[in-house]
């Protein structure tokens, strides 16, 4: 399976560097913790998925934490270490609302359709899943979705080492940020394949970079009332964005070099 190819050295390292990157903290001011999204702001308001909340086992541990406004922003991103997956997303949120995002080295575009760009004819493996999936497909060689619970035409988790290596583009959701299985993920694709981490839930850090991620493309919330508002509603992610509340943000390493290894 996928979580068993990684070492829990490696996927602490990258969340590790990631930290060590951020120069500056701050009280947290408010936490909201939705159906989908979870949310922290500080200096800015950062975004994380909300696991599913059959997967937590350690609640009697979080009645233990105390208010998480009383932390500031560092220590709440420390529960990114944490394997209990209804504290984790609060240590990635907490991560998002530290990073003063550099537009001028990002592109307002959604990540997927930037490998509809890229993705003719060529092996596109997806893990998780997103809308536009049915677009990619028309142009892809072979277009395929690893999930942890499958759905019609999805490849099972325990079959993705199986895809990967066979990749020429390899998209991962941010959430393997959250349940620690990055490395791992990353540890099967080829070199030469483009990798690109998708979602919310991405730092939008260039120390990902320094990982083998080529692509970030994650959020922006441009409007903090009006997403706080939404997620406690219980809204998905095309709900927030239609609300106008987020933006899409997507960074390169190096987009000559992307373009150069998909032609």
């Amino acid at each position: 399976m996928l979580e068993q190819k990684y070492s829990e050295g490696d996927a602490m390292q990258i969340l590790t560097h990631i930290l060590q990157s951020i120069t500056q903290d701050t009280p947290v001011k408010e936490v909201r913790r939705g159906l989908h999204w979870t949310a922290v702001v500080s200096r800015f308001c950062g975004l994380s998925s909300t696991m599913p909340q059959d997967t937590c086992n350690k609640n009697e541990e979080n009645e233990k934490d105390g208010s998480l406004t009383d932390m500031t922003a560092l220590e709440l991103a420390r529960y990114c270490f944490s394997e209990d997956i209804s504290k984790a997303p609060l240590g990635l949120a907490a991560i998002n609302s530290l990073i003063d995002i550099d537009l001028t080295k990002c592109i307002d575009i959604d990540g997927l359709k930037f490998i509809y760009e890229i993705g003719k004819d060529k092996n596109i493996s997806i893990i998780g899943h997103f809308p536009f999936l049915e677009e990619i497909a028309k142009v892809a060689k072979n277009l395929w979705v690893i999930e942890k619970h499958p759905g019609p035409g999805d490849i099972p988790e325990e079959s993705g080492q199986d895809y990967l290596p066979r990749s020429d583009i390899v998209v991962i959701s941010g959430t393997t940020l959250i349940n620690h299985t990055l490395s791992g993920i990353l540890s099967l694709c080829k070199e030469k394949s483009v990798k690109m981490l998708l979602g919310p839930t991405t730092p939008m850090s260039e120390t990902l970079f320094d990982h083998g991620i080529d692509i970030l493309s994650g959020s922006m919330v441009t409007d903090r009332e009006l997403a706080l508002k939404h997620i406690s509603e219980g809204a998905n992610f095309i709900r927030l964005k239609r609300s106008g509340a987020v933006r899409f943000v997507t960074m390169m390493k190096d987009r000559e070099d992307i373009i150069r290894r998909t032609t």
